[in-house]
């Protein structure tokens, strides 16, 4: 069993031994990477220019592709090294061009809603009336048989709103950033990813399947968020997977009010989903720059953020500010003109928010593979979700000496989740040391997930996600309609692009690299005794 003494014991040991190594980048250097970010820092115009010139960034769509164009002559005008694409195969572009809903019986009025992804267009208004059919599993589909037949469904269940019982803005207290500093110790479900899978993915597929047999003219599922939020989340983005119906993901409070109507009388809505596809290239492309190493044979680090967003809002915390501070991290650097002895690599992903597909992607072209699941069942099952073993390193495995991801909105750096690295934390807690004084110097054993390292830190990598504080990423922002410039704090991003690119360069010009955590073998079930209740499924 994990004894927390003897990990605490190690750790002391190793954080003396690091201590006793000189620091692998000096401190004018430092200074002169703080100077730069600090007085000359371009993450304000950077982020402006993502966030309100180009916008929300679908994968595949006309503004991602707007978005890879930017972000590569920005890096060449940098003066950075081997700008480049590389590609993957993704699916449909998918975007909105216009979209209105409202309800005209038992009278006008307008409604918060946005069409969901990769879902098709009304072909202009579309006038019919609501039932409201709630799923939560495939089997309750049965009982709207013939019901449903010219109707708008609305699928969600209409729960009631709760009280709001914590700030939505807010940062972190010592206090919290102590709760962080805990290990979970890993839990292994073989069955989980399909369970996932079924809630998420085959439940929608099955809805939709039900209601256009059953003659339905388009879906409505209710916001998971109050406060007239809307995010329009879709996952069906495969040239063959595109769903029947259209549909609109509603605010919370203007569906609960539609839900109340139904039950008095007739409701009647108007939708207008004026939304395309786009398939002049099925491929996703992710963005990838370089500073050169001098030594060919020492392998490369990296810092990464995905570019993609949802449309709800313009995608400026999700993942605008993440990808500005890997950019702005590199403009540093190289105007420097650091000359690192590994190289450091700069990712800016896609497919992200379809699941981690573009840093996926990377990670089956240059570090690792895994097996198919062998049952038909599991295979159905996303990618990023496959639990099979045995991992096989490619010929690029050792190359990766270190890997840094940021991804949680624009809220200051805090510190590093060191993803049960326990070797790295000694390392990593140096590397800060020098911004104690601005709050970042939390090093903790916890995993963190959801984000483009997680994959590369299952594999045993040494692949690391910052904390950062919350402010209202979580709350409020997060894939919303507020996700623009307004939400961010720039002067927290300036602070995260120079921790960035003195991380950066503290790891590559080390003497040794980062320590890895072990090459994941198969594991056995956490609880082998756990009976699984249909109940719930």
């Amino acid at each position: 069993m994990f004894d927390i003494r003897k990990a605490s014991l190690l750790a002391a040991v190793l954080i003396t031994c690091s201590g006793a190594q000189a620091e692998p980048v000096d401190a004018n250097t430092i200074n002169r990477i703080a100077d730069e970010g600090y007085n000359r820092g371009q993450v304000a115009t950077l982020a402006a220019y993502l966030s309100d010139q180009i916008g929300g960034r679908m994968t595949n769509s006309p503004a991602m592709r707007k978005a890879e164009k930017w972000t590569q002559q920005t890096f060449s005008g940098w003066g950075l090294q081997n700008v480049h694409l590389e590609g993957y195969e993704f699916g449909r572009g998918w975007w909105i061009e216009s979209a209105g809903a409202r309800m005209v019986t038992p009278r006008p009025l307008g409604l918060t809603a946005i069409p969901v992804a990769w879902t098709p267009p009304t072909r202009g208004t579309l006038s019919a009336s609501i039932v409201v059919a709630p799923i939560r599993h495939v089997r309750d589909l049965a009982a709207w048989k013939g019901k449903v037949r010219g109707k708008i469904v609305l699928i969600s269940y209409p729960d009631d709103a709760k009280d709001g019982t914590s700030a939505p803005f807010k940062r972190y207290d010592e206090a919290e950033l102590g709760k962080l500093s805990t290990y979970d110790q890993p839990h292994f479900d073989p069955e989980q990813s399909f369970d996932l899978y079924k809630k998420y993915f085959e439940l929608a597929r099955e809805i939709d399947r039900f209601m256009a047999a059953e003659g339905a003219q388009a879906l409505v599922k209710m916001s998971y968020r109050n406060g007239g939020l809307v995010q329009g989340e879709g996952y069906f983005h495969g040239k063959s997977d595109t769903v029947s119906l259209p549909a609109v993901e509603m605010a919370a409070e203007d569906y609960r009010r539609l839900a109340r109507l139904a039950k008095v009388g007739e409701v009647k809505l108007e939708l207008n989903n004026n939304v395309h596809f786009d398939d002049r290239d099925t491929k996703a492309y992710n963005v990838l720059a370089e500073i050169p190493g001098s030594d060919p044979q020492a392998g490369y680090v990296m810092a990464g953020a995905h570019l993609d967003s949802w449309v709800a809002g313009d995608g400026a915390a999700d993942n605008g500010a993440g990808s500005v501070v890997v950019m702005e991290a590199a403009r540093i650097l190289s105007q420097l003109g650091v000359k690192p002895k590994r190289t450091i690599r700069f990712a800016l992903w896609t497919g992200e928010e379809q699941g981690l597909l573009g840093s996926l992607a990377y990670i089956k072209q240059h570090i690792a593979t895994r097996p198919r699941p062998a049952s038909a069942a599991q295979a159905k099952v996303p990618e990023f979700m496959w639990e099979t073993y045995p991992i096989t390193p490619l010929a690029g495995f050792n190359d990766m000496t270190a890997y840094f991801n940021l991804d949680n909105g624009s809220g200051k750096i805090r510190g590093i989740y060191a993803e049960g690295n326990f070797a790295a934390m000694p390392v990593l807690r140096n590397w800060l040391a020098p911004f104690a004084s601005l709050g970042a110097d939390k090093v903790v054993a916890k995993k963190t997930g959801g984000t483009d390292h997680e994959i590369m830190a299952g594999m045993g990598l040494p692949a690391f996600q910052f904390i950062q504080d919350p402010l209202d990423y979580g709350s409020q922002v997060h894939h919303s309609n507020l996700d623009t410039y307004d939400h961010l704090r720039t002067e927290d991003l300036r602070q995260a692009s120079v921790i960035m690119a003195t991380v950066l360069l503290q790891a590559a010009e080390s003497d040794t690299p980062m320590p890895r955590n072990v090459l994941p073998k198969q594991p056995t079930a956490t609880d082998p005794f756990r009976y699984r209740d249909p109940a719930k499924d």
